[in-house]
């Protein structure tokens, strides 16, 4: 057989090193073994690789030490002469063997740029770098000055690190100059169909993610940032949504609907530890939302204002402040800038300094309002004898004065029929009390058919629904004389319902509107705190039978509708000291009570500490009722109704406006429009 001799090639690579490696270096050399010196590890490699970079300089005593100086700091001091001199000479030896640098080499240069390499060699550094998740080495190896990148050749990477969960390599490669529109316009990009099964299976298909992605199928309304921004709250990746936020075309709108959405699924959430995530991420965009506000409302105040009502085209056509309404954002809401809106519009065009005296003055002799009497809003256009009329009526705070003067004349009335008035056959009284209460059945059923989902969230239209129903229960048993008196009974209850209703004009007062919600939220709390009050709240009622009777309970235990009767002295009594009981009571409903007082202390204190917040979002909720509402009040409204019946458009009318169904503040554009036009008095 014939032995084959194979030689291994060997080569010696430097990294950092001390006078030792020197040595190794020297000795390799001389035996002919090739050696890779690695510039940048440091100390006596570093050393080498300076000498080899200027071959026309010769090497000399003062060079070496100049060197070792700068690579070895600190352990310098330790080195003498003679060693200095020995190490040059070695170093001189190496160089006499053809010592080069590797930058030399023109193939060598050249493979270091982007055209040599070849953009599939990039692209695996780059996949490194992302599965490393190195951001600082893409931006300084690889996203350098002289490199240059197509979008398109960047959309793999942009798919890795969003699906990686990489943010800071999404912001870098959002930075380099990728598109996000036509990233999700790619076909490998699964985002558009698997969008809206995510947001489905994610959370309730009521909220307002189908409705913003899918409201038009008009494609220039779709934004990107916009979709990749609603991906991210879906995921409820806190640092992705803020990149995707930075993106999107009306941030202030993202901000709220992120809220919103948050909110949503924070409610449905099965993991308690998410669902506070998700709450604080909700808290996070409602700042961000109040600081873009701000932001823009200390620069322009009025173009600040027009913001909140304009309808955004790439989130449904709905507004900021019916976002703000539907994410209950109640710290939005409470901001100046949106309070000075809500008071243009609920003194409509009139102006905001008028008194309240001033218009309710008006609303009785409303000739004196083209007398000057009452002022209308300065910065509108001069107004004709009708248009002033108009004006006057059409005001959500005319309209909120009217019907608290009519509801104090329906109670007075109802109040009338039920103890003066009520017979078995109706009266005048009686049938214009029907009269009344069938417009404010029309004037809910128009609310209702504004927005169910909004109407029910409300307390006050609760109870204006619970008042009909009673109304209606008791109309009914009062038209059998066998029920009669239990109608009766039934529409004293219904009136003192409505009389609680009452409550709810105190709302837009800064004194007493406060008050009320705290009203509210105790008795809310008072009923969650029922049970507390069946524990703790029996008591025997033979308290005061403090004698012990035998007959009372069963010796053995024998009879199960009688308790074992307890241990007992001689003489036939409880051995257990009765006036122990007593006492033992007493400190039982003492607890009792401190625990139900605090529990209602504690809902106090949580109220009181919000109360403006709470009262101003209320006010908002108040104020676009009445602006939505129309300006006859009961029982003429019917009237309105009725014309708002007879002059409906047709069909296809509203289904061209179908996108604007659910947008009912866009009304209020135009009068924000006419508050930024130019006085000509």
């Amino acid at each position: 057989t014939e032995i084959l001799f194979v030689t291994i090639p060997v080569v010696c690579v430097v990294l950092e090193g001390g006078p030792g490696t020197l040595d190794t270096i020297y000795s390799a050399m001389l035996n002919g073994t090739p050696c890779v010196v690695l510039e940048g590890s440091g100390r006596i490699a570093d050393v080498i690789a300076h000498v080899a970079r200027s071959p026309e300089i010769p090497v000399t005593i003062d060079i070496i030490r100049n060197l070792m100086k700068t690579f070895f700091a600190q352990t310098y001091d330790t080195f003498n002469d003679p060693e200095i001199k020995e190490w040059t000479k070695m170093v001189c030896k190496k160089k006499r063997k053809t010592l080069t640098s590797a930058d030399q080499f023109p193939n060598f240069c050249s493979s270091k740029t982007n055209e040599s390499l070849g953009v599939e060699y990039w692209k695996s550094q780059l996949e490194l770098a992302i599965a490393w998740n190195r951001v600082d080495l893409a931006k300084t190896e690889i996203f350098t000055e002289e490199s240059q990148w197509e979008s398109s050749e960047l959309h793999w990477a942009m798919r890795s690190a969003l699906v990686g969960n990489k943010p800071q390599f999404v912001r870098l490669l959002l930075e380099t100059g990728v598109s996000v529109r036509d990233f999700l316009q790619d076909e490998q990009t699964l985002i558009y169909e698997n969008l809206a099964r995510t947001i489905n299976y994610s959370i309730n298909a009521n909220t307002v993610l189908y409705f913003f992605l899918y409201q038009s199928e008009n494609k220039a309304q779709r934004d990107p940032c916009r979709d990749l921004f609603l991906w991210a709250v879906i995921q409820n990746n806190k640092e992705l949504a803020e990149i995707a936020w930075e993106q999107c075309t009306d941030c202030m709108c993202a901000a709220l609907v992120a809220s919103k959405i948050l909110k949503k699924m924070a409610e449905e959430g099965s993991d308690a530890d998410e669902a506070k995530d998700m709450q604080a991420l909700a808290s996070h965009y409602e700042k961000h939302a109040i600081g873009v506000f701000s932001e823009c409302h200390s620069s322009d105040q009025e173009r600040a204002q027009k913001l909140l009502v304009r309808a955004s085209p790439f989130w449904g056509r709905t507004t900021c402040l019916r976002l703000a309404l539907e994410a209950d954002d109640k710290s939005f809401v409470a901001q100046s800038g949106v309070q000075v809106l809500l008071t243009q519009i609920w003194c409509g065009e009139l102006s905001v300094d008028n008194p309240v005296w001033r218009v309710m003055f008006c609303m009785v002799f409303f000739p004196l309002i083209y007398t000057g009497f009452l002022p209308t809003n300065r910065r509108l256009k001069p107004l004709g004898c009708w248009s002033r009329l108009v004006s006057l009526y059409s005001s959500p705070q005319v309209k909120f004065y009217w019907n608290i003067v009519f509801y104090f004349a329906f109670l007075l009335l109802f109040a009338v029929v039920l103890t003066t008035d009520f017979q078995a056959t109706p009266s005048a009284g009686e049938l214009l009390l029907y009269i009344c209460l069938f417009s404010l059945v029309c004037e809910e059923v128009r609310q209702v058919r504004d927005g169910t989902r909004m109407y029910i969230k409300d307390l006050w239209n609760i109870l204006d629904v619970l008042s009909i129903l009673l109304f209606v229960i008791g109309f009914a048993f009062r038209l059998t004389s066998e029920l009669f008196y239990a109608g009766k009974i039934l529409l004293c209850i219904d009136f003192v319902v409505f009389c609680l209703r009452l409550m709810a004009i105190f709302t837009i007062s800064r004194t007493l509107g406060p008050k009320i919600i705290i009203v509210k939220k105790m008795v809310r709390g008072l009923y969650t705190n029922v049970p507390y009050l069946i524990i703790f709240g029996n008591f025997p009622t033979d308290i005061d039978k403090i004698q012990f009777d035998i007959n009372s309970c069963s010796t053995n235990g024998t009879d199960p509708l009688k308790p074992k009767c307890p241990v007992l002295n001689e003489d036939q009594t409880p051995a257990f000291p009765e006036w122990l009981t007593i006492i033992m009571l007493c400190v039982y409903f003492l607890d009792a009570d401190v625990v139900l007082f605090s529990l209602l202390y504690f809902t106090f204190q949580v109220v009181q500490d919000n109360t403006d917040i709470i009262w101003k979002f209320q006010r908002y909720e108040l104020i676009k009722e009445y602006h939505s509402r129309p300006a006859a009040p009961p029982p003429f409204i019917i009237l309105s109704h009725l014309y708002l019946v007879l002059c409906r458009r047709p069909i296809g009318y509203f289904c061209l406006l179908n996108h604007l169904r659910h947008c009912k503040d866009t009304m209020l554009l135009l009068l924000s429009t006419q508050f930024s036009s130019m006085s000509r008095c």
